[in-house]
């Protein structure tokens, strides 16, 4: 329940400037190119046919989103936790996503808009292979809409300063505080949680 109804959001909010609303574009331009090819990190979020959304981190190298055209971007899969949110998302539901692209330094982020399906086409896998070896999958993209945000937030957070960062060690290693969440529940024969430095070793090797 909320206290607040659509028709009051504009007493609280005023009125974008002309621009605000203009800024968003059907297709990828220059700007917004150069952006993501700038980009080694992303979130990318979507949503499931009973309306639960998922938001993913999504990286690698500079780039690492390919840019098949103004209209299409492609995103390499990378190997995870195999629980797969995303792509049962887009097969299951609308296909509609959301990618907000960040660049280490600058403050503005780009979010681009699209519907995606997931492609296996072994021609286009090979063209990017990174760490090694080529994706498991691509996600491709048709882009509906792209803008840039503003770098209020990241400047709020401060989240590209030095003096913020904070050192690994304040948190257990997220292996040892899954395995405190679920040991409850499951209890594999010999199974035990894994340092920050076993685990940082394991992600290399499976990059």
């Amino acid at each position: 329940m909320t206290d607040v109804t659509a028709e009051k959001l504009r007493e609280i909010y005023p009125t974008p400037h002309p621009r605000v609303i203009a800024k968003a574009r059907p297709t990828l331009d220059a700007h917004s190119r150069k952006f993501i090819s700038l980009s080694p990190f992303c979130v990318l979020a979507s949503s499931g046919p009973d309306g639960t959304v998922d938001a993913s981190p999504r990286g690698g190298g500079v780039g690492f989103v390919h840019i098949a055209s103004d209209n299409e971007l492609q995103l390499p899969d990378r190997p995870g936790n195999n629980r797969i949110d995303t792509f049962q998302n887009v097969l299951n539901g609308s296909g509609h996503v959301q990618l907000i692209f960040f660049v280490p330094g600058i403050d503005d982020t780009l979010r681009v808009s699209g519907v995606a399906k997931l492609c296996k086409d072994p021609a286009l896998m090979a063209t990017m292979e990174e760490f090694g070896k080529p994706p498991r999958a691509v996600l491709c993209i048709q882009v509906t809409e792209a803008y840039f945000h503003c770098g209020k937030a990241l400047m709020r957070s401060k989240l590209w300063s030095p003096e913020v960062q904070v050192k690994r060690d304040v948190m257990p290693s997220i292996s040892e505080m899954v395995f405190d969440q679920t040991k409850a529940d499951t209890k594999p024969e010999g199974d035990k949680p894994m340092s920050q430095g076993e685990i940082e070793v394991a992600y290399r090797k499976n990059l």
